[in-house]
């Protein structure tokens, strides 16, 4: 199936396949996607994972013994995540070309046929949900700041649709995600994202959909610290350092305006979104002179909210200096506590100086 959508700044296409092994295959692009599909892979996904109810932090853990067995540093020529090319390994993409992927991934967290645990005399539920992977492009390297800033747009009109898409079918929390760098356990170098499709909100955007429900306004908050923690701005989006980051160099993107969620964009929006994406990587590889490793998410507002949400992009980076890296070690794992090496200001100031 193949169809032309409207997007919040630019049109494209989206075409569905469905895998042999009974995921999909979305393909995204701005023009229509042709082809026949290739040799693809045909063994079952496994569905046995689950959730475990930790009494003491009042959080859930998940179980998916099944992911030991998932893709850890394959060659150039084993890649997964490339284009289906002729006489080389399969890949998750069976077509010779594409723009933008998304699918089901092969070694999945949440699956919505986990079945029921079995009785215990612990707190346990299905780990039901959806956890896809975003391909950016069929180039095996880049990043980000690289992609150029049509792949950046084309992105997030395919983010924007994947979260109408899990809301539609009942997930009560999206979280588009990227972690990038062997140091926070990248072990797939192609550039690509997840996401995940939650039954239940977890508990740290539940904690802050409460605040933005209680009155917390973060543009007027962000409005009183002046210039000094601002990074950068395009298109009626800012990226700032917040005085309270838990990380080195931490750096936050949102609205001027308060939005919940991308899909609440304007078109300018959305091409500043798109900007900055790029442009924050890029001021982070020049910061030490090579590919900052970071965790980076899409935190907006759950299926069900007060209206009060403010979307934000947050790049948590894991450097603190050239050549350090910042271990979250015993007091940030057993306390949640977190030692900040970084004084936000002066980060702000020096991805400021950075080239983007």
């Amino acid at each position: 199936m193949q169809e032309r959508r409207v997007g919040r700044a630019r049109d494209f296409y989206r075409r569905d396949h469905q895998k042999r092994d009974g995921r999909t295959l979305s393909l995204y692009g701005y023009a229509p996607h042709h082809g026949d599909p290739g040799e693809e892979f045909e063994d079952p996904v496994s569905a046995n994972a689950e959730m475990r109810f930790h009494p003491l932090r009042g959080e859930w853990t998940l179980f998916a013994p099944h992911r030991q067995n998932r893709t850890f540093k394959p060659s150039k020529a084993a890649n997964p995540l490339a284009p289906a090319r002729p006489g080389a390994p399969v890949t998750e993409i069976p077509f010779s070309d594409f723009e933008l992927a998304v699918f089901g991934n092969r070694f999945p967290s949440l699956h919505p046929k986990a079945p029921e645990p079995a009785a215990t005399s612990w707190r346990t539920r299905p780990a039901t949900g959806q956890a896809e992977v975003i391909v950016y492009s069929p180039e095996d390297e880049g990043s980000l700041a690289t992609l150029g800033q049509d792949r950046r747009v084309l992105l997030i009109e395919a983010l924007i649709d994947r979260y109408q898409t899990h809301f539609e079918a009942g997930a009560a929390y999206v979280l588009p995600f990227e972690n990038r760098g062997e140091a926070v356990g990248v072990t797939l170098h192609h550039p690509h994202g997840q996401i995940y499709a939650f039954p239940e909100v977890p508990a740290p955007q539940a904690r802050a959909e409460a605040a933005f429900a209680a009155g917390y306004d973060l543009e007027a908050e962000r409005g009183s610290w002046g210039g000094e923690y601002a990074v950068d701005e395009a298109g009626g989006i800012e990226a700032y350092c917040p005085p309270w980051s838990r990380f080195p160099y931490e750096v936050w993107l949102s609205a001027v305006s308060r939005k919940p969620g991308p899909w609440a964009f304007s078109a300018e929006e959305v091409e500043g979104l798109a900007q900055l994406l790029g442009d924050t990587t890029a001021r982070y590889d020049d910061l030490f002179g090579h590919p900052m490793p970071y965790m980076m998410s899409l935190q907006a507002a759950p299926r069900e909210t007060s209206g009060q949400f403010q979307f934000t992009v947050q790049f948590y980076p894991i450097q603190r200096a050239a050549g350090r890296l910042k271990y979250l070690a015993s007091v940030e794992q057993a306390t949640g506590v977190f030692t900040v090496d970084i004084d936000p200001l002066a980060a702000a100031k020096a991805l400021r100086e950075a080239s983007a």
